[in-house]
């Protein structure tokens, strides 16, 4: 029984690519791949744990197939595992591409782009048989998206650009009201926009702030709201002028 799992170890082991070490390798990188996926889905982003797996198992049988081709039919040991890593790398630019969402002065989806990548290169890693690299890796990838999100909301790191948009219906000279309201709620003001419609008599103010990633903004609308007789207040990523 030890000589039959010696054997299985070795093959699994070997730099040559046989049946039995391409399926542990394809099936690690699927393993791998679906553990970054399940944490992205966690996080509502729109690549899960089956574009995760495909992209690992795919860049993991390029890999395979760089090696197998120049072994067979050119007769070496070992082929260039090179060519093909550096067109993988390429082409995975446009899958992660693919997963940002793009919007008015915003870009969503870095860091689910960022994750395809390593992702790539992970099961690029099993496809030639650094099967320890790659589960550190992966275990690395899950401690920067799990624990480091959650260091961020501790220490209320990060900031992020808002637009708050309030109609009022009357005219208003003075928003010095509104600068207490984000002052108090430490929301840095950088600039705002006003248009005035003294036919209806109402005043549309478009507040550019920049606030923590966590602070509770609802709260802040509702303040906004109550300076002065408020008809529409909408929060928004983007700004329309």
């Amino acid at each position: 029984m030890n000589q039959y799992f010696q054997i299985v170890a070795d093959s699994i082991n070997s730099l040559e690519v046989n049946m039995l070490n391409s399926i542990f390798r394809l099936v690690l990188s699927m393993v791998l791949g679906m553990v970054v996926g399940a944490e992205r889905k966690r996080k509502g982003q729109i690549a899960g744990i089956r574009t995760f797996a495909l992209i690992s198992m795919g860049a993991c049988l390029a890999m395979l197939l760089s090696i197998y081709v120049p072994q067979v039919y050119m007769g070496l040991k070992n082929g260039d595992p090179g060519r093909i890593a550096a067109q993988v790398i390429t082409g995975i630019g446009f899958i992660g591409g693919g997963a940002m969402i793009h919007m008015k002065g915003a870009v969503r989806g870095l860091t689910t782009a960022a994750g395809i990548w390593m992702t790539a290169i992970i099961g690029m890693a099993v496809g030639v048989g650094m099967y320890m690299c790659s589960i550190g890796a992966t275990i690395l990838i899950l401690l920067t998206l799990v624990a480091f999100e959650h260091y961020e909301k501790r220490r209320k790191l990060g900031q992020e650009s808002k637009v708050v948009s309030v109609t009022v219906g009357s005219v208003v000279e003075n928003i010095e009201r509104y600068r207490e309201v984000f002052r108090d709620n430490r929301v840095h003001l950088s600039t705002f926009y006003v248009e005035y419609d003294y036919e209806k008599g109402e005043t549309e103010i478009n507040f550019v702030i920049l606030a923590h990633a966590y602070t509770d903004l609802l709260s802040v609308m509702s303040q906004v709201s109550k300076v002065y007789p408020t008809k529409s207040l909408t929060l928004s990523s983007q700004l329309d002028i």
